[in-house]
């Protein structure tokens, strides 16, 4: 009778377990198919088309695009950096943090080798130029070819052991700190920051001996379909913008050139699965230093991608590494550019004591960032002879709907092209 009991019980148990597992199959339908639907046919498109027109219904989705702040908004910005540059980081720690800058970077990429960033799908909806169409891939045969730039539910505290609930913690780079969001809210790649490269002293390291030096023939400037395309990725940490283009341009004749100026975070891409090192050459530079070399010459590449770099060079460095970038175009090649924007929350979260210069931040790691203007920005690209295609401010309120927090991020995206005439 006993064992009749336990018999019945487990029977009605495993019944009602069954029935509950289809009725979740049965409701989720509906959202499998939305979220197939978004996929093919509701992909968000450039600079993206969400936007707050209700604020009561600010928690109905974790990003809204197109953010318009208010006039108080930007007064309350102002007075946080305005306070913040008031309490400057000594001159001898500001030297430190310059001079050991490769130190600082190389400890990031021991400390959290590939984990850290995740790869950037996106890229090909902001940066189309970087996958033309009639080279993109079947549909479906990437893994995320349906992801396009971070529409994540953001966490508003970094991933760091040493962040207490009471302290605003800046560790490690706040860009990178744009969770997943949540099935079916839209794309699920996070905005991934790298900010890299930056110090007065060059490398010992460049592996130019194993790098096959670039030599521009006199054909190869006409179009010539099976020409070589030359891109040169500007801070490539550790390929999460190299291997999703690699992946999804499948033009045999594309070569990817990269530099980081962490050895460190260079022989994370080496070490990478899908590395192909006869697609792919990364070496080590402080692009910074004119007399730290290239595997190319001048006037020699097609694309250079400048995605979250710039922000960790010093001001004063800023102009002369885009000048010698520019000098590394083909005549109509493009630079294109994504970076942080003046009073986004990673800059308006800093504390007391973490400001070098105006606009200009240590984190707690040792590595800094800086926050830009479309005019900064436009000023620096025209005046190392590059023609502006596209400088926007990316605004978009970002919003944690468990914790009901809101999150306004900026970033400034540009594209600048190098004339194909000097005259």
């Amino acid at each position: 009778m006993a064992s009749r009991t336990v018999s019945g019980f487990t029977l009605s148990l495993l019944n009602r377990h069954m029935m509950s597992f289809q009725y979740c199959i049965y409701r989720s339908i509906p959202q499998i198919l939305h979220c197939s639907s978004r996929s093919t046919s509701q992909q968000r498109p450039r600079g993206g088309a969400r936007s707050l027109t209700d604020p009561n219904k600010v928690f109905s989705h974790n990003n809204w695009d197109n953010v318009v702040w208010d006039a108080s908004q930007e007064s309350e910005a102002r007075r946080i950096t305005e306070e913040q540059a008031a309490d400057l980081v000594s001159f001898e720690k500001q030297v430190e943090y310059e001079d050991k800058a490769y130190e600082f970077w190389d400890h990031f990429y021991q400390l959290h080798l590939d984990k850290f960033f995740k790869d950037r799908h996106w890229l090909f909806t902001e940066f189309p130029e970087l996958a033309p169409e009639a080279k993109l891939e079947p549909p479906n045969s990437h893994p995320s070819n349906s992801q396009s730039e971070s529409e994540s539910e953001p966490e508003p505290e970094p991933e760091s052991k040493s962040c207490s609930g009471s302290e605003q913690c800046d560790l490690v780079p706040e860009e990178q700190q744009q969770p997943e969001q949540q099935q079916c809210e839209g794309p699920s790649e996070q905005e991934q920051v790298e900010n890299e490269h930056e110090t007065s002293q060059a490398s010992t390291n460049t592996t130019t001996s194993i790098i096959p030096q670039v030599t521009v023939s006199e054909e190869e400037v006409n179009d010539d379909p099976d020409k070589i395309y030359r891109f040169f990725e500007v801070g490539c940490g550790a390929g999460n913008t190299v291997f999703p283009v690699l992946k999804t341009n499948n033009n045999p004749n594309l070569v990817i050139y990269c530099c980081d100026f962490s050895s460190k975070a260079i022989d994370l891409v080496k070490e990478h699965p899908e590395f192909e090192p006869s697609r792919c050459y990364p070496f080590v530079c402080d692009i910074t230093n004119e007399y730290s070399p290239v595997p190319f010459e001048e006037n020699s590449l097609d694309i250079i991608i400048m995605i979250f770099v710039l922000n960790a060079i010093s001001p004063n460095k800023m102009q002369q590494t885009v000048n010698r970038l520019s000098s590394y175009l083909k005549p109509g090649g493009l630079l294109l550019f994504r970076d942080y924007g003046r009073y986004d929350m990673a800059q308006l979260r800093f504390k007391k004591g973490r400001c070098l210069s105006e606009n200009f931040y240590v984190r707690q790691d040792g590595t800094r960032v800086y926050f830009f203007t479309q005019d900064e920005l436009r000023q620096m690209f025209t005046q190392a002879g590059l023609e502006e295609e596209q400088n926007i401010i990316d605004r978009r309120l970002q919003v944690n709907r468990s914790r009901q927090l809101k999150m306004y991020r900026v970033w400034i995206q540009c594209k600048y092209r190098k004339p194909l005439s000097t005259s």
